[in-house]
């Protein structure tokens, strides 16, 4: 279904549009595989270190639809994967997160649909279910922005989402922050060590990603089942493989934190379809008739648990080590694998 198609990616220049690029660049998937983004230092950076023909980079911000809008010519699929995502920043300035995460998506959609786009993958994440920060709250209404656009598609495009966890190594995240303070011989700083989070490699985000192309309907959200792991066995796992000695500094929990994130509320696996390694959650699709919200509930739900990352499987030090070793950052940064990709560089 990927041949003979053009591909655009959304915010391409990060972690994400690097493993779809690293999945897709030397195969026949995709005759073109177009980048946009709003920063010019990365995709020139992209575009010396690939050379291929295949690569086209449009600058441009998801906020100006005019700019999106140029781009979507002649795409037949489209990975929405631009977002405001570190969450001190959305913190402190969340109009901009909405700005960006919630009319950028719109924006994005509504060029899609314009120009005949086949499907729009959207990601989220688990900041998305039950949000307690900016970040969350701007993807969890991205989520919204996205279903409700799905309901009411008269064209051809299809619009789903995905939404995961903790993508380990990725750009901002806590292992290679772990892996630059081991390096620099700095204590590491953590915030609780029984905080959980769920841990997934860049390879299986893409996977959930064209899980959700051969599979998705309108409105469809699909989650990767995923192990999870506290933070305290994740720095003491890095630690060890590492062979260093440096010190474990607790810090607290910060502004916006959870202790464990969740990836499906209650409310979501009521309706979950059980797809093996994937659940999918199929869109909300209640008119207006308010009945179906007030007079009408669900017996079960009471019983019903979130799926979140304290009762998913969880890895101790060990499990950790395995995993750890396996992702193509660590592999580079720790045991000196050159041909290893570096992602988040």
């Amino acid at each position: 279904m990927l041949k003979n198609k053009t591909l655009l990616i959304t915010g391409g220049t990060g972690s994400f549009g690097n493993a779809v690029l690293n999945r897709f660049l030397d195969t026949d998937h995709f005759d073109e595989i177009r980048i946009f983004s709003r920063d010019e230092k990365k995709q020139d950076d992209m575009r010396t270190q690939l050379r291929n023909e295949k690569l086209k980079f449009y600058i441009g911000d998801v906020r100006d639809y005019n700019s999106i809008e140029r781009a979507m010519h002649g795409v037949d699929y489209v990975f929405h994967a631009a977002a405001l995502k570190q969450v001190p920043s959305c913190e402190f300035f969340p109009l901009e997160a909405t700005k960006t995460n919630v009319f950028g998506t719109q924006n994005v959609i509504d060029a899609a649909i314009a120009n005949g786009v086949q499907k729009v993958i959207c990601l989220s994440t688990d900041k998305a279910a039950y949000p307690i920060n900016a970040m969350g709250i701007s993807k969890a209404l991205m989520e919204k922005v996205a279903i409700a656009a799905s309901r009411n598609i008269v064209g051809t495009t299809t619009v789903c989402l995905t939404r995961y966890g903790n993508v380990m190594a990725s750009r901002g995240s806590v292992i290679p922050l772990f892996i630059k303070q081991i390096k620099e011989g700095k204590p590491l700083t953590i915030t609780d060590p029984n905080m959980t989070r769920f841990l997934m490699s860049l390879e299986e985000a893409v996977a959930l990603v064209l899980f959700a192309f051969e599979h998705g309907n309108q409105g469809d959200l699909f989650v990767n089942k995923a192990p999870a792991g506290t933070i305290g066995d994740l720095a003491l796992a890095l630690k060890q493989l590492s062979k260093a000695d440096n010190e474990i500094i607790v810090i607290g929990t910060r502004h916006g934190e959870k202790l464990y994130e969740t990836l499906c509320t209650r409310e979501e696996m009521q309706k979950a379809e059980d797809m093996g390694e994937f659940y999918r959650i199929p869109a909300d699709n209640r008119n207006l008739n308010y009945n179906q919200y007030f007079s009408e509930g669900e017996t079960n739900l009471s019983i019903i648990e979130d799926y979140h990352s304290h009762n998913t499987e969880q890895l101790d030090v060990e499990g950790m080590k395995e995993l750890l070793s396996k992702q193509p950052y660590v592999r580079r940064e720790i045991f000196g694998d050159m041909a290893a990709i570096q992602y988040p560089a």
